[in-house]
């Protein structure tokens, strides 16, 4: 059985990209990509760049989910219930964007 070649790898790849659907709408995507200059007709480059998008929100609110934890940022939803809600903030998002570079600061009136 021989190992399969990096083309193949990519054929099979973008074959897979036109049968699966993004969390992000194409529409969305397409919008965002033309605002920023890049025009495409091919709508695979258009999937894989929601996917991408996807998997970066994915981890960077993942990321934001622990330091969150860390923080013990947690309440609980009723009394004598050990179920805990966490609530997404400024605080736990700026350090979970700026392992990938994004810098986030409040606006000078909620500080």
């Amino acid at each position: 059985m021989s190992a399969e070649t990096p083309g193949q790898s990519l054929a099979r790849f973008c074959s897979q990209l036109e049968d699966y659907t993004p969390t992000i709408p194409d529409a969305v995507t397409l919008f965002y990509l033309q605002k920023a200059g890049f025009h495409t007709k091919d709508p695979r480059v258009v999937r894989l760049v929601s996917l991408a998008t996807q998997k970066f929100i994915s981890d960077a609110l993942n990321d934001a989910y622990q330091h969150c934890k860390l923080r013990g940022g947690a309440q609980t939803v009723k009394k004598g219930s050990k179920e805990k809600q966490y609530t997404l903030t400024v605080e736990d998002l700026a350090p979970a964007l700026a392992e990938f570079g994004v810098n986030v600061k409040k606006p000078y009136y909620f500080t």
